[in-house]
């Protein structure tokens, strides 16, 4: 018959869930350290429990060895001359028990070491049982009851054990009463930890397809399969679900008739926004899908290797597709586990645009494109290697002088040539100095303008011919200028602003 404080040991560990043994251990290894602290031993203890009295006896033992040059430790070892007075029976390598005197000496303090020594090894053995059960039990979904708060933390009663639930893995829309019953997952399962060491949560995206298995029977017999979630506790959560049975909706399904099972989950979530999307196998429908309520234009691969899409989305849908604090877009992301960059229509335009700039070439035009740069100084600045209006633009003046032949005038020549020719380029501007340029153009055949001198001859001698003066007198003036007027009706110079012709 077992004795009082054995059956007291098996009721202890029936209670915690334990082995009897370990308790059994316990007591054993709490009884060995009270007696070494009376004896102030440093002998090898063991200590038995008497199952049918309950008593408990303590032992120093020591190793047989065959002579006293072997001992080595007092403590630990006799010789088997020795060991023989106390065991006739005992051979070389076994072991002397010698019995130390435990009752009525340990005490009140070395009770309460042993009492001390007993609750801790029990813990220990508590938390390892906890840890074995629940290990291979993360992810599932388990019936809690609110069993106190601890600042930020709720500690519930799962059965056979106690689970915390720290902030982050509480929805921000719950707060729990004691005694309350709910549902949550097993996060993980903690071994060194000093309270209890299940965490469970109420914002794993596995409560939500669990809810969704118990109130969508289509689910629960495999009909409609949730192929991904993405989930902010409190916020949104999006649901992917696919059908695979071609006349069942797996969208309608999920809401239900007139929206009674998904509201039944948004009720158990305390209001949490739901969106059930039919799944695609193609990403871009999928993205598509995946952005609702928000409309999208279109969808690009920019890198499929890298998981990476573009979105374009109207002017007026950008914001509802971004959604607030970006939480459309970041579910819509991890819910397609693809990088997503969302632009909107005037966006994607403007950068086309800067796109197509950066890849137009850049036209090179012809120096002898460029009116007011005589054949000769063409030459010049080719022979340089100078032969672009563009090269030329860039060269500065002392560049310019270094050239063989070209000095300050020159210069000033080839600055306001090119100046005029950029002007032209700009739509809706006036060519500076027009009828300079046709002057220039009508003398390009001989490679160089028409002298100053000439011109200037050419108009003092008109202006001494009165506006009824003979034809003749014309001729001559114009012939000292080496110029030819043109003949008009009237016998009257030509208007103020034409281009006298060269003459060769």
């Amino acid at each position: 018959m077992a004795s009082e404080l054995y059956n007291t040991i098996d009721a202890l560990s029936r209670e915690k869930g334990i082995d009897p043994q370990i308790v059994v251990s316990a007591v054993e290894d709490a009884i060995v350290m009270a007696t070494r602290k009376y004896y102030k031993s440093q002998e090898n203890l063991r200590a038995q429990l008497d199952k049918e009295t309950g008593k408990i006896h303590a032992f120093a033992v020591k190793t047989v060895v065959e002579s006293a040059e072997q001992v080595e430790d007092p403590n630990l070892q006799v010789t088997l001359e020795e060991a023989r007075k106390v065991d006739p029976n005992l051979e070389v390598g076994g072991e002397l028990q010698i019995p130390k005197v435990t009752e009525g000496i340990l005490g009140r303090i070395a009770a309460q070491l042993a009492k001390q020594v007993i609750f801790q090894k029990v813990r220990e053995a508590e938390r390892d049982t906890v840890y074995n059960e629940y290990i291979g039990r993360v992810g599932e979904i388990v019936n809690a009851t609110v069993k106190r708060v601890e600042g930020p933390d709720v500690i519930f009663d799962i059965g056979k054990a106690e689970a915390r639930m720290p902030r982050k893995e509480q929805s921000r829309l719950e707060s729990f009463a004691i005694g309350e019953r709910v549902r949550a997952v097993i996060a993980r399962v903690e071994r060194a930890s000093k309270g209890p060491g299940v965490v469970v949560s109420r914002a794993a995206p596995e409560l939500v397809q669990h809810l969704f298995q118990t109130e969508v029977p289509e689910i629960y017999d495999g009909t409609v399969v949730i192929r991904a979630i993405a989930r902010e506790a409190g916020e949104r959560t999006k649901i992917a679900v696919m059908s695979k049975d071609k006349d069942v909706d797996a969208v309608g399904a999920c809401v239900g008739m007139k929206g009674m099972r998904v509201q039944s989950i948004i009720r158990e979530l305390r209001g949490e926004k739901i969106d059930i999307i039919e799944y695609h196998e193609d990403a871009v429908t999928f993205a598509e899908k995946a952005l609702q309520p928000a409309k999208v234009s279109r969808v690009t691969i920019v890198d499929s290797s890298d998981k990476h899409l573009e979105v374009v989305v109207d002017d007026s849908q950008l914001s509802l597709a971004i959604g607030k604090k970006g939480q459309n877009v970041r579910l819509a992301a991890k819910l397609l586990g693809w990088k997503i960059d969302i632009k909107s229509e005037e966006e994607k335009r403007q950068e086309v645009e800067q796109q197509m700039a950066a890849l137009a070439p850049q036209a090179a035009t012809p120096l002898e494109n460029v009116p007011g740069l005589g054949e000769g100084l063409v030459e010049k600045l080719s022979a340089a290697g100078v032969t672009t209006v563009e090269a030329l633009a860039d060269m500065t003046p002392e560049q310019l002088e270094a050239i063989e032949g070209i000095g300050p005038k020159t210069v000033e020549k080839i600055s306001l040539a090119v100046n005029n020719y950029f002007a032209s380029l700009e739509p809706g501007e006036a060519v500076a100095a027009e009828g300079e340029a046709a002057a220039e153009e009508a003398s390009a055949a001989e490679g160089e303008a028409a002298p100053e001198s000439a011109v200037t001859e050419a108009e003092e001698g008109l202006a001494e011919i009165s506006a009824g003066g003979e034809q003749a007198a014309v001729e001559e003036a114009s012939a000292e200028a080496g110029t030819t007027l043109p003949e008009s009706e009237s016998g009257q110079a030509p208007e103020e602003g034409a281009a006298p012709e060269a003459k060769e």
